[in-house]
C-alpha cells in the first residue's frame, strides 16, 4: 500500500534536504514522522537521488512517489525513453513489462492508447499514481504479467514493447 503521507509538504521538504546525507546516518536517527517508517523515508531519499540525472522530470516534479532503488536502476532514462518513443507512431501499444513506467509515459506522447502491465502490485500502484501526477490520461495500468494479459485478451495492438528486468531472483545482473 502506498503511504501517501510521504507526499506531505513537510516530508517532501525533509527528503529534499537530505538527498546528500549519508543514508546510514539517517537510518540511525530513524524517521522523525510518526506515520512514516524509516525504511520508507530512506527509500524515497535514495531513489529520488538516483533520479536526479537519469529521470530529471521525476526528480523535479512534486508529488512523485518513488519505488525502491532497484526499480530505478532497471528503468530507462528519460533520454532513451524519448528516443524510443520517437521511433514509432500509432493508435495502441502494449507495454508487457511496464516497470516504473518511464517508457510508457514517453510512448504516450506519440501513441494514442497505452496498456502498461506490471506484475508487481506495489510498483503498479506507484506507476498509476505518478501517471496521475504527470496528467497522463492515455495510459491504463494493469497489475498483471504482460504475457498472461495478452493471452487472455482478444484486442490487438499496433505495437508491443518488452524490456524485462535483467536481474535474476537474487537481484544479480543476469547478463554478467
Amino acid at each position: 500500500m502506498l503511504n501517501l503521507k510521504l507526499l506531505k509538504n513537510e516530508v517532501q521538504h525533509f527528503i529534499n534536504e537530505h538527498l546528500d546525507t549519508a543514508i546510514d546516518k539517517l537510518a540511525l536517527k530513524g524517521s522523525p514522522f510518526d506515520e512514516i517508517q524509516t525504511v520508507e523515508l530512506l527509500e524515497q531519499i535514495q531513489s529520488k537521488k538516483k533520479c536526479e540525472k537519469k529521470l530529471p522530470s521525476w526528480y523535479n516534479t512534486a508529488g512523485v512517489y518513488f519505488p525502491n532503488k532497484i526499480n530505478i536502476e532497471q528503468t530507462s532514462s528519460e533520454i532513451s525513453a524519448t528516443y524510443k518513443s520517437n521511433l514509432i507512431t500509432g493508435k495502441t501499444l502494449l507495454d508487457l513489462t511496464g516497470g516504473f513506467g518511464v517508457d510508457s509515459l514517453y510512448f504516450s506522447k506519440t501513441i494514442d492508447n497505452i496498456v502498461h502491465c506490471e506484475i508487481n502490485a506495489f510498483l503498479s500502484k506507484i506507476v498509476h499514481h505518478n501517471f496521475e501526477v504527470f496528467g497522463t490520461k492515455n495510459v491504463k495500468t494493469i497489475t498483471a504479467d504482460g504475457l498472461e494479459f495478452l493471452k487472455q485478451k482478444s484486442e490487438t495492438f499496433d505495437w508491443m514493447y518488452i524490456d524485462p528486468s535483467r536481474r535474476d531472483t537474487k537481484k544479480i545482473n543476469a547478463f554478467l
